[in-house]
């Protein structure tokens, strides 16, 4: 068995802007593995913040719930994105998560933004971004906000009605048009078609217009719809794309680049990236650009959200005599777990800390699994006042949790904060610690 060499490692973490170093880390140098490491320096956050924190004495806030970001699964996931899809340049979906840090790691690795309003745009430019990496990815544009961006530079956008042709020509007739086509996205967790997108029927007498008004059309997108599941969407979207160019070339347009949007998701990206690459060679010649839009796929297993168990309620069934709990914490649909009510998705709770002792990523953390009756069963319910405002129906863990003990929730990191609201005086804004398990984007950084 080859013996690894362990060498003494001081992290840096970034918590509110404040540095704090974490000493006596260690890691195989000849086989760093960056998820690994990752998940070390998140457990070692959480366990330095909610460890700090006496429930019974602590000042309004201090017991607020937080994040842990780690920058480094970021650039991993985009050394994945390159070796998978090489030809595709990403444009990031500002609005899956408009973090400062992450912005400021994907603007120092290329990538461009995909944007749907000007705060994001202005976001994004205020970061030294050149205007030239922006895509108005809104087919359905605010008057201003056409105005605002001519101003800026910003000239790729999309459109799919008419309407908005004659809005563009009248605004900013030198802006970089690409159409948006309708696809099939019935198999992805938020449907888009039903909102945005050209038929195939439409596409040539939009085109059409287009020329009619002097408009230049550069492109064409498509969007398979966020969290897509299923593959083959994107070589039908890739299809119907070809076919559409090949309209804008009769009409006389130089067109330049295919956007194939989002709906990447981590778990099945490896086979979308096969499909949507084979389709790109077989249709699209090596002197068209392709980009994308991916949100999810980068930021989703990259944030940790840790709550507070603010209030128990006991429940005894008179039944089975067996006892278990409403467990009541400070964050809900209403907060950061939106993406249960908006995003189809299905936070898991885990037990970070009860009882004096931290679990984060032991067995112990876990729910029981599903079918048995062992444990005590809890639902956890947010801090509003609303009936709806339930993060879990039902799970069971093999600890009584109290009021102060601490929860943690995964894969945090796409539409959560995002769309968090103050609906009855609840903060929508929460911190964020940051770490990085990734020497290249710590360097990327300036950490």
């Amino acid at each position: 068995m080859a013996t690894a060499i362990v060498e003494s490692y001081a992290p840096i973490y970034f918590e509110n802007n404040h540095i704090l170093v974490k000493k006596n880390f260690f890691f195989d140098q000849h086989q760093h593995n960056g998820p690994v490491v990752g998940r070390q320096m998140i457990g070692d956050a959480l366990r330095h913040r909610v460890e700090s924190i006496d429930h019974e004495s602590c000042d309004p806030g201090d017991e607020d719930t937080f994040f842990v970001g780690d920058l480094g699964e970021v650039y991993r996931q985009h050394m994945r994105w390159k070796k998978n899809l090489p030809r595709v340049k990403p444009f990031y979906a500002v609005k899956c998560n408009p973090d400062p840090k992450v912005i400021q790691l994907l603007a120092g690795l290329g990538t461009g933004f995909d944007c749907a309003s000007k705060a994001e745009i202005e976001q994004v430019l205020n970061m030294g971004v050149d205007p030239a990496r922006i895509i108005y990815a809104q087919p359905c544009k605010t008057n201003s906000y056409v105005r605002y961006v001519a101003t800026k530079g910003v000239k790729q956008m999309t459109f799919d009605n008419a309407d908005e042709l004659r809005k563009i020509a009248k605004l900013f007739p030198d802006a970089e048009l690409y159409l948006r086509i309708l696809t099939d996205d019935s198999s992805s967790l938020c449907r888009l078609s039903l909102k945005f997108g050209a038929s195939l029927d439409a596409t040539n007498d939009l085109l059409g217009l287009a020329k009619d008004l002097g408009l230049n059309v550069v492109g064409v997108s498509f969007h398979v719809g966020s969290g897509a599941s299923d593959p083959l969407a994107f070589l039908k979207a890739v299809q119907d794309a070809d076919t559409v160019f090949k309209q804008a070339y009769a009409h006389g347009f130089d067109m330049k680049t295919l956007d194939v949007g989002g709906g990447f998701c981590g778990d099945s990206f490896d086979d979308m990236a096969h499909v949507l690459r084979d389709a790109l060679d077989e249709y699209f010649p090596p002197h068209i650009n392709i980009i994308a839009e991916p949100g999810r796929y980068y930021v989703s297993s990259a944030f940790t959200l840790a709550c507070n168990v603010i209030a128990r309620r006991t429940i005894d069934n008179p039944v089975s005599g067996e006892t278990s709990y409403m467990a009541y914490v400070n964050d809900g649909l209403y907060g950061n777990f939106s993406s249960i009510m908006f995003d189809h998705q299905h936070p898991i709770a885990k037990v970070l800390r009860t009882g004096m002792r931290t679990y984060y990523n032991t067995p112990l953390a876990d729910g029981m699994p599903d079918g048995e009756n062992a444990g005590i069963e809890y639902s956890i319910w947010g801090p509003t006042c609303d009936g709806i405002d339930r993060i879990t129906e039902s799970i069971r863990f093999d600890h009584e949790l109290d009021v102060g003990d601490w929860l943690y929730f995964e894969d945090m990191g796409a539409y959560t904060k995002c769309s968090a609201t103050k609906f009855n005086g609840f903060s929508d804004s929460h911190d964020v610690i940051y770490v990085c398990s990734e020497p290249g984007a710590r360097a990327l950084l300036g950490f």
